[in-house]
């Protein structure tokens, strides 16, 4: 079996050489390729994306002329994804490539089709700010009430599943309401969903996290709208 880890990337200058480095460096025993999306950069990402990756054979960059969203981008990468595995990586350094072989032991088990890692099954949700902790806890439960699951973590960038997924479901969300658009499509077919613990390194807004109260505004409408619609 082989993998692609898809990593979506917007103003990542500062980053993105590291995370790429420890997605090289990890072994899961398993071939990898690597899709790299950017989403149309402003702060020099683009240009080192192009430097740093033309000696790498099983990197490849595709970038957006305009500022589409995560969800876009994640689109655009899926469309090249053509392993048997795929795996969601953030360009920032909050999740930690390392977790890959903890990720994908459920899936190579074949007892689950996609994993989450979730950021809550190892506590670490107590260096969280109180409302970043309690906006993902409403969305997860609200997300749990309506599809009868127990996620934890809907919201974590850790999702690794199988091919068939994407060829099952339909993406359309362009931001950040790719999260609950996933989860909901996924869980609508019946797909079976396990969760891992994983490790997390916040880091702040001042530090470029980009996800703030109006994406949760969003994402809470998104799961109503995702329910009423296919």
């Amino acid at each position: 079996m082989k993998i692609s880890v898809v990593v979506p990337v917007y103003n990542e200058v500062n980053t993105i050489e590291e995370i790429i480095s420890r997605v090289q460096a990890v072994n899961v025993g398993l071939e990898k390729e690597i899709i790299i999306v950017d989403d149309n950069s402003t702060d020099g990402t683009r240009e080192r994306l192009t430097n740093m990756t033309r000696e790498k054979k099983n990197v490849k960059v595709f970038c957006h002329d305009r500022n589409l969203g995560k969800g876009a981008a994640l689109r655009t990468g899926f469309e090249f994804a053509a392993r048997d595995i795929t795996i969601i990586q953030d360009a920032d350094l909050e999740y930690d490539p390392e977790e890959y072989p903890n990720l994908l032991k459920t899936i190579l088990d074949d007892k689950a089709d996609v994993v989450y890692g979730s950021r809550f099954l190892r506590k670490t949700y107590k260096t969280f700010p109180f409302w970043h902790y309690a906006g993902n806890k409403f969305l997860t439960a609200l997300f749990n009430f309506f599809n009868n699951r127990d996620l934890t973590d809907m919201e974590t960038c850790y999702k690794v599943f199988k091919k068939e997924i994407l060829r099952s479901i339909t993406l359309k969300s362009n931001r950040f309401a790719f999260e609950p658009e996933f989860s909901t499509k996924v869980a609508r077919k019946g797909f079976r969903i396990c969760e891992v613990p994983i490790k997390y390194n916040k880091r702040s807004y001042s530090e470029g996290k980009k996800f703030n109260w109006k994406d949760r505004i969003i994402a809470f409408f998104a799961v109503f709208r995702f329910q009423l619609s296919d």
